[in-house]
């Protein structure tokens, strides 16, 4: 029997409809270089006894580089070293992962000086129209 693909277009792709994208991406890496080393990472916001996320960081280790994919504060409680505290305790993890470098991006209209702050640094930029671009792609060598 011969397969025929079928593309289907969508604007709102389902979680397993991308957990199945990625386990083919993950059985391809592991046939190319072996298993991609992915480790996951959450610092989730919520009040006390309550499950309901108000924000927090998301991130991933993967082959000795740790990525920071989202770092969400709610406004109520920016300016108060919530931003310092998730992004202090994710480094500490990625060192306890053994990760050589932190890396994550930003556009214009968030959080560069914040990062830069932190000891990051811009090694890539993709420009665009104001006020969302440019977008700043920054890592921090862990020593």
């Amino acid at each position: 029997m011969t397969f025929t693909p079928v593309i289907r277009e969508t604007d709102k792709p389902s979680l397993a409809s991308y957990q199945q994208g990625l386990k083919v991406l993950r059985a391809t890496t592991t046939d190319a270089v072996g298993p991609p080393d992915n480790h996951d990472f959450a610092l989730l916001i919520t009040g006390p006894g309550d499950t309901t996320v108000r924000g927090g960081l998301w991130g991933q280790s993967r082959w000795g580089a740790f990525y920071v994919d989202m770092l969400v504060v709610p406004e109520d409680l920016q300016h108060m070293g919530m931003g310092t505290s998730l992004m202090q305790r994710a480094e500490t993890e990625a060192r306890g992962r053994g990760c050589h470098l932190m890396w994550l991006d930003t556009y214009a209209f968030q959080a560069r000086p914040f990062y830069e702050r932190l000891g990051f640094e811009v090694f890539g930029q993709l420009d665009g129209s104001e006020p969302i671009y440019p977008r700043w792609f920054m890592r921090k060598v862990l020593a």
